[in-house]
């Protein structure tokens, strides 16, 4: 569809456009706007703002003007609702750019496109440019579409670099006659980056896990910026749903409609056109994405790999169990049906078939309900933390960071490895027991090695706290050439997150879901159960693209839509998985909602995505989950069982 829309700006957008005069475009703007002492104003403002190069301009166009675009999108421009890892919006129909309409459509637009001639016009591009001081801007290749933001709607962290992209911008088309307040969010957030030097000596652009200028929208108001690669990050703040004393009518339904765009270099005929700049600026910016990799060792967490002792030894060992003492001190935490041997063999033989299982209840009662009196206790924190173990000065806690791929708290397993529990004279809170006694003990990993039939060679344990209105991570793909085992427990005490239709399981009961057939089915074989309200909070595994020769290029053309640019280290932007429009193949390989006492694990191949839902502040707690990842090792054996399926997968 993107390539379709291309050729047909490129075939007919000379006509569909329409270069009006200065005087023209003039009178589309407010009064007084294009006067010298108003631009001066204009171009300090932005040469002196924070965190980086960006104005607002209020008031922007002519109030009745843009009344009737507003009225015209409303009556003739379908909206879908869309999400994947970055966003979740509602769409204008099948266009990303105001020239994919056809003539029919167009009549139905006037106004809408008188705006569009006005901003793209000689006239206010030069205004723009003196502001910037960002060089000419084009008048042929236009950018601009509609998006709406409905409560719960947000777009996460990214730079917009896209293309021969220079100036971004949004103009907002709120409710005219209801000023819209702050408290509803839908502000354009901007993040500082920080000028570090890397242990080699480059100097690299860390951009900080929080913002520090917060815009909230208004009426017929004009935000831009310079889009600067690796420095112009920026988000779309969630908008809030309103809470039970609020009234609808006081908030107009708190729908954020905004124009959003881009001004691009000159075009080949155009003024100020210079031949191979777009190719340098794509060097450039592909450079600045590939030299922003070395600022990954700035990168929290950093994973802290440990080798599994005498692994090699159990490799050779077969139809292991578990012994006595192991047995003994897992039955303290896990549900004990999980440890009979015809469980761990169900749980083995169903693995092996489908790469992917879900277990539920699986943390024995005694243990998940000390548990969870404590999570419950901690949930609703005026401010929210993951606690270090205060017997253990090693113990490591943090927000992870750069915001462009992930944020949420995060706590690192205590390492070495323990070889048996702590006295529970220590005082140690059951959320301490799970993360640096259960987790890390050999005795848990045996029982994962034996439950999957994999032997696991080292281990990378990590504990995540995903705050409401604020954590997520984006999709990234897993590079390595071995498959990797990533086991997730979730451990998150509040309801409402999508699973609360589903009939609890029997104990020692399993759910699994194939990542060989990449047919419509989510996990566990339907569709995750919708709550009244959705609020994100769940992880999902997402086929990746299989074009090897741009990895660093998004290939759907809802990144251009959005702004959300490229995503270094993704193959592809992720698919839009929750759309009115769903396709047959919307390759999903596994999801699990924010659940309480499920442990997922499945066995990531190179190119899958993975990744974890923004959780919107309306949810009713935060996201807990212990995660482990773990070093895989086959046998002989394992190859040959694997057959043509084996290679095929």
């Amino acid at each position: 569809m993107a390539k379709r829309k291309n050729q047909a700006s490129a075939n007919g957008q000379a006509k569909k456009k329409r270069a009006i005069s200065d005087d023209e475009a003039h009178k589309n703007f407010r009064n007084g706007l294009f006067e010298s002492k108003v631009l001066e104003g204009y171009t300090s403002y932005y040469a002196e703002s924070q965190p980086y190069k960006h104005a607002v301009i209020q008031n922007l166009v002519d109030d009745t003007l843009l009344r009737n675009v507003r009225n015209e999108i409303r009556e003739h421009i379908h909206f879908t609702p869309k999400e994947t890892d970055i966003y979740k919006i509602h769409q204008s129909g099948d266009l990303a750019n105001l020239d994919g309409l056809d003539d029919s459509a167009l009549k139905r637009l006037p106004s809408l496109l008188t705006l569009r001639d006005s901003l793209y016009s000689s006239a206010f591009r030069k205004y723009l440019s003196g502001i910037t001081k960002s060089g000419p801007l084009s008048g042929v290749k236009t950018d601009m579409a509609v998006n709406v933001y409905t409560p719960g709607c947000h777009l996460l962290c990214h730079d917009d670099v896209i293309g021969s992209r220079r100036v971004s911008w949004i103009l907002y088309l709120l409710d005219p006659d209801i000023p819209w307040k702050a408290e509803w969010g839908g502000a354009l957030r901007l993040y500082p980056t920080e000028h570090l030097k890397t242990p080699e000596g480059d100097e690299v652009k860390v951009p900080q896990p929080d913002f520090s200028l917060s815009i909230p929208p208004a009426w017929n108001q004009l935000s831009f910026f310079t889009v600067q690669p690796g420095e112009s990050f920026h988000d779309v703040e969630e908008v809030y749903r309103r809470g039970l004393e609020e009234k609808a009518e006081e908030d107009g339904g708190r729908i954020r409609m905004a124009i959003s765009g881009w001004f691009h270099i000159p075009q080949a005929g155009e003024e100020g056109y210079e031949e191979g700049l777009e190719e340098k600026i794509a060097e450039k910016s592909s450079l600045a994405q590939l030299q922003g990799g070395k600022a990954d060792v700035f990168d929290e967490p950093q994973s802290n790999w440990i080798d599994i002792p005498d692994w090699e030894e159990q490799a050779k060992q077969e139809d292991d169990e578990l012994t006595e003492n192991e047995i003994d001190f897992l039955i303290k935490y896990i549900n004990p049906n999980y440890l009979t041997p015809d469980t761990v063999e169900e749980v083995s033989k169903s693995f092996s078939d489908e790469s992917s299982i879900r277990l539920a209840e699986f943390l024995s009662v005694k243990f998940s309900t000390r548990l969870r009196e404590y999570l419950e206790s901690k949930d609703h924190e005026q401010t929210p933390s993951l606690p270090a173990n205060p017997h253990r000065k090693e113990s490591v806690v943090g927000v992870a960071r750069p915001p462009h791929k992930h944020r949420y708290l995060y706590r690192k397993a205590i390492q070495p490895i323990p070889t048996t529990p702590y006295p529970e004279s220590d005082g140690m809170t059951p959320y301490d027991d799970l993360v640096d006694v259960l987790f890390p003990h050999p005795a848990f990993t045996k029982w994962i090695s034996l439950a999957t039939g994999i032997t696991l060679t080292r281990s990378n344990i990590f504990a995540r706290r995903f705050r409401r209105g604020l954590d997520y991570t984006l999709a990234t793909a897993y590079e390595e050439e071995d498959p990797q085992l990533e086991v997730c427990l979730g451990i998150t005490p509040s309801r409402g997150w999508g699973d609360e239709d589903e009939e609890p399981q029997e104990n020692g009961s399993s759910k699994s879901k194939s990542k060989k057939k990449k047919k419509k089915k989510k996990a566990n074989g339907k569709a995750p159960a919708e709550p009244a309200e959705e609020v994100g909070g769940y992880e999902m595994y997402m086929a990746g693209d299989d074009d090897e020769d741009h990895p660093h290029l998004p290939t759907s053309h809802n990144a251009t839509e959005t702004g959300a640019g490229q995503r270094r280290k993704a193959k592809a932007d992720p698919a839009i998985y929750k759309s009115a429009a769903d396709d047959e193949d919307d390759g999903i390989l596994f999801s699990q909602s924010a659940v309480w006492n499920n442990l997922a694990i499945n066995l990531r191949d190179k190119g899958v995505l993975r990744f974890t839902k923004y959780v919107s502040r309306s949810a009713g707690g935060d996201r807990w989950d212990v995660c482990a990842e773990f070093g895989v090792e086959f046998g002989e054996s394992d190859e040959e069982d694997g057959g043509e399926d084996g290679e095929e997968e």
